[in-house]
């Protein structure tokens, strides 16, 4: 076993106080205690043979053979959610009495069975309730007729029960989550270990989840043999050999499903810190590098209808069904784990951006639903699920991301505190507080309040997107690296730390679309506000929501397309158009902020009116992320 140098404040530690999330928590926790538990379990209680009369499955996916994959995110989510919630509430009352009912549910289906299965899935035949799994292992994989991967579906179900084996204030709880985790994975250990080679190589061949990742997670709890023996049956040898070895321009990631590869990295990571083998963090370091740098766009998504496309291909697959948010949500996992085990930097800001930019983007923060795709063509509108008749995979996920917003605002190391994210949050520490009041991004300070003695080292993560030096008002003993600037402790009682954060705009460019820019300002990915007209949806595979047609009205843009046109000295007509890269270079004289309460700023010196905004703010109109540029 690897422990870790830096590990994150858990969630019940931490409060997050800045307005816009402490709405989109509430949002999400409202969403949450409207949901049956009873309803979520239906499918369970069928597949173990318990009847109840008059209960009811949730529509959507939950009544197809993926149900029961929205219990496990939910699970989870209600137990980040009370982890979160202030000390003393109802909703802590009422997420608790949620986690309670789902854990004993699945216990009372578990035992009933006698076999260690549990499974929520529409049952195709009850004389054979592991149909799906027999069928995975023969190829057979209609998913209306045959299988819709079931191991996936089963992973969402050991995630939830994680969750709660982690909890830390509820032991009994705890320890029926692990032994329901137990006796699950002896029934995946018998099923793995028949496998021969060929059967072995068809499921790995099929979407899974991360089933390495949740056993070798429950072995850590459990520490028997078998368990771990069954996490290495789903560790993916010849996928990561050819990511190891891949070179850009080699494509290996080509038409490659991106949610069912980016959580078997994930596993891999779970895999090294379990066991030490080197080679699985090499195999989750190439990935993630070939997926940051030649797969992912401004915001921190990746793909074009859920899959990934050839490398450095992303200006030619920009449409409506792009950057799924299950992939941001996995590829956070997947960075938080490679900064833990190698300690850089870059991953933090990696991880700064996607969250602010995708997951924060995600949530509309009027009803609390979720997107499963945002566009990334210019013209289109984020679309969002509804409460009880979708249950995307990205309902599950987005549960999950709005109830643990504050996971990765605070570090710990034996010596230090690190501030990660710069929202207003507060930090309960061991025997001192951390009040954090910043005004990022319409303001540029933080400030930083210490209540008790903080014996650690209070260390400030330096961005990526500083426009400048940070400047410091604090009475203490500083000192400062390239990537860290640290106050040294004892910082004692009623210190306060004041600190700027200068930002600016900046241009980013796509690697086959040598024209076409985006922007940020500091932290946050800007977007065009495009108006409302005819914002009218339609459905793509299984009942997912997306925006119908794009549309650039002709008054922002001469064209009514893409291009805007860099345009000369209007009192000088001698004077000729800067050349794109020459307008990018200073495109904060272009991008000018306007002198309002909201974060906007106006395109100048183009033949474009445009309106930019915080993109993750933007859920009521079509919006522009990227345009073509030309002189």
């Amino acid at each position: 076993m690897i422990t870790p140098k830096y590990t994150l404040y858990p969630l019940n530690s931490v409060r997050v106080s800045d307005p816009y999330l402490e709405n989109a928590f509430e949002k999400e926790v409202r969403y949450l205690v409207s949901l049956d538990p009873e309803r979520l379990l239906a499918g369970f209680y069928e597949t173990a043979g318990i009847k109840k009369e008059g209960l009811e499955r949730y529509g959507g996916w939950e009544n197809l053979l993926i149900g029961g994959h929205t219990l496990g995110h939910y699970l989870a989510a209600c137990v980040y959610a009370y982890e979160s919630a202030n000390s003393v509430s109802f909703q802590k009352y009422k997420l608790i009495s949620i986690i309670k009912a789902l854990v004993n549910g699945l216990k009372v289906c578990q035992d009933a069975l006698g076999t260690g299965f549990i499974f929520g899935a529409v049952i195709q035949d009850k004389d054979n309730i592991e149909l799906q799994f027999d069928m995975v292992e023969q190829g057979k994989t209609d998913i209306f007729k045959e299988s819709w991967v079931p191991w996936y579906t089963l992973h969402k179900i050991y995630e939830g029960l994680l969750a709660v084996a982690k909890m830390p204030d509820n032991p009994e709880l705890s320890q029926t989550a692990i032994l329901i985790l137990s006796s699950l994975s002896e029934w995946s250990y018998k099923r793995t270990s028949s496998w021969d080679e060929k059967t072995h190589r068809q499921v790995l061949d099929i979407e899974y989840g991360g089933m390495n990742d949740v056993l070798f997670d429950t072995y850590t709890f459990t520490k028997k043999p078998e368990h771990l023996e069954a996490a290495w049956s789903f560790v993916d040898k010849q996928l990561y050999d050819r990511i190891i070895s891949a070179k850009p321009g080699d494509n290996v990631l080509n038409n490659i499903h991106a949610n069912t590869t980016i959580p078997k990295f994930v596993g891999a990571m779970q895999g090294y810190f379990v066991t030490g083998d080197t080679y699985l963090l090499d195999a989750a370091k190439a990935f993630w590098k070939l997926v940051t740098e030649l797969h992912t766009y401004i915001t921190g998504g990746n793909s074009e209808w859920e899959h990934f496309g050839l490398d450095g291909i992303l200006n030619a697959e920009r449409t409506n069904c792009n950057c799924e948010t299950c992939n941001v949500y996995n590829m956070l996992k997947l960075t938080m784990l490679l900064f833990k085990a190698t300690e850089e930097k870059k991953y933090l800001d990696w991880y700064e951006n996607a969250f602010i930019n995708q997951i924060l983007s995600s949530q509309n923060p009027e009803t609390g639903m979720t997107t499963y795709f945002q566009a990334m063509a210019t013209g289109y509108f984020k679309t969002y699920g509804n409460p009880t008749d979708k249950f995307w995979c990205c309902t599950g996920t987005g549960m999950e991301n709005f109830s643990k917003l504050g996971e990765s605002f605070f570090i710990k190391t034996d010596d230090s505190v690190i501030i990660n994210q710069y929202f207003s949050s507060v930090l309960y520490g061991e025997g001192f507080t951390l009040t954090i009041e910043s005004t990022i991004p319409e303001g540029n300070t933080v400030t930083i309040s210490v209540t008790g003695e903080c014996e650690k080292n209070i260390v400030l993560r330096k961005p990526d997107w500083l426009a400048g030096d940070i400047k410091i008002e604090a009475s203490c003993i500083i000192s400062e690296s390239e990537d860290y600037i640290t106050i040294e402790g004892p910082v004692f009682d009623s210190t306060v730390i004041v600190i700027e954060l200068p930002m600016k705009v900046n241009a980013y460019n796509l690697p086959d679309g040598q024209n076409t820019y985006g922007f940020k300002y500091g932290p946050v990915v800007l977007s065009a506000k495009l108006g409302s007209e005819n914002m009218e949806t339609t459905m793509t595979g299984v009942a997912v929501t997306i925006p119908k047609e794009k549309m650039i009205p002709v008054s922002m843009i001469s064209t009514g397309t893409e291009v805007i046109n860099i345009c000369a000295d209007p009192d000088d007509p001698e004077v000729k158009p800067e050349s794109v890269e020459t307008f990018m270079q200073n495109i904060d004289k272009h991008l000018v902020r306007n002198d309002t309460d909201e974060l906007s700023f106006t395109l100048k010196d183009t033949d474009a009116n445009l309106i930019y905004v915080t993109h993750y703010k933007q859920h009521k109109e079509r919006y522009g992320l990227y345009f073509e540029f030309q002189n």
